[in-house]
């Protein structure tokens, strides 16, 4: 082979290490970051889209609370992700009304 070939043949490695690999060692990382920090009063989203608000945190499962008491148990996986509270508006940040 010659030197050219060999180049282009790392690069494609290169190239697909850098744009598939990576970026997806850096989702699984911090997915799991974000599974280790859940605590009972965590509001979050489930992959089927069902919101609740954990109530009790297990090694294997979590029990949330889907509706007032509404109790269901997932496997934390199923976490899509962490919802954040709603913020109230500043006075400063209020919409103008239409006149």
């Amino acid at each position: 082979m010659d030197p050219m070939s060999l180049l282009l043949i790392a690069a494609a490695g290169a190239a697909f290490y850098f744009l598939i690999i990576r970026p997806g060692r850096q989702r699984q990382r911090k997915q799991q970051e974000m599974l280790t920090a859940l605590q009972p009063g965590t509001e979050i989203m489930t992959t089927a889209g069902i919101f609740g608000t954990i109530a009790v945190v297990t090694e294997n499962e979590l029990s949330i609370e889907v509706s007032p008491g509404v109790f269901m148990r997932i496997v934390p996986a199923a976490v899509a992700r962490v919802v954040e509270p709603a913020r109230d508006p500043e006075p400063d940040e209020a919409p103008a009304s239409e006149e």
